[in-house]
């Protein structure tokens, strides 16, 4: 054999080798079409959770553990079924008798809107509409005249109307709010606990706002219709 013989012999067998790897692979590959480019190509997932069971990234602050609805010890002269407002600790008391009240965690007004006195509940609804007071439009110019009710309305689920003041007791979507003094002179409360006092009480229940330390302000009328 010829040294150009033995050469191309060589060649020959030599591609021949690199084909039969080749169809090896290529046989690999159609069982497991990541199996030649595995440790670069290889796909990788994320556990991702159903939609519903996904925590929105912006989910409101619950109130603090100490303005958690609960049953307590409360001495007052005031008969069972009076609420009391106790404004300075955020506090709101349903009595129940023989030195027991309901507690629930309240908001009230900020400085200069905050009051104090008695009234009583002339109405309760349901998911209320909210028409914001002329008052308030004025301060707030921005603010929309009218607003259905629903889970975005600043009433929440329940309200009971206070005398023929523009103040209610009402619930809110800001549940961090609770234990503040962020409002216009409403009482709210988060929305769990508004319907558990609606449940409680009636038209014509006593109200109570205790004073505030700070300045307080007359109580407005509610605009004549």
């Amino acid at each position: 054999m010829t040294r150009f013989t033995r050469a191309r012999s060589a060649v020959v067998t030599a591609a021949a080798g690199i084909l039969v790897a080749g169809m090896a692979m290529t046989g690999a590959a159609s069982a497991n079409p990541f199996a030649f480019f595995a440790p670069v190509m290889a796909p990788t997932y994320e556990a991702v959770a159903p939609t519903d069971t996904i925590v929105p990234r912006n989910e409101p602050a619950e109130p603090s553990s100490r303005f958690r609805r609960q049953t307590v010890d409360y001495k007052t002269s005031e008969p069972a079924g009076t609420i009391v407002i106790d404004t300075p600790n955020t506090y709101l008391y349903l009595v129940l008798g023989n030195g027991r009240a309901m507690r629930y965690g309240i908001g009230v007004g900020r400085d200069g809107f905050r009051w104090s006195g008695t009234q009583s509940v002339t109405r309760k609804a349901e998911w209320p509409d909210w028409t914001p007071p002329t008052e308030m439009v004025r301060r707030q110019p921005y603010l929309p005249r009218f607003v259905a009710g629903g889970p975005n309305n600043p009433l929440g689920a329940r309200a009971l109307y206070l005398g023929d003041t523009i103040y209610r007791i009402h619930g809110t979507n800001a549940p961090e709010t609770i234990g503040e003094r962020v409002s216009s002179g409403c009482i709210r409360m988060v929305n769990a606990d508004v319907i558990d006092l609606y449940s409680r009480v009636t038209v014509g229940t006593r109200v109570v706002v205790l004073p505030s330390r700070n300045r307080q302000v007359e109580t407005p009328r509610a605009p004549q219709i």
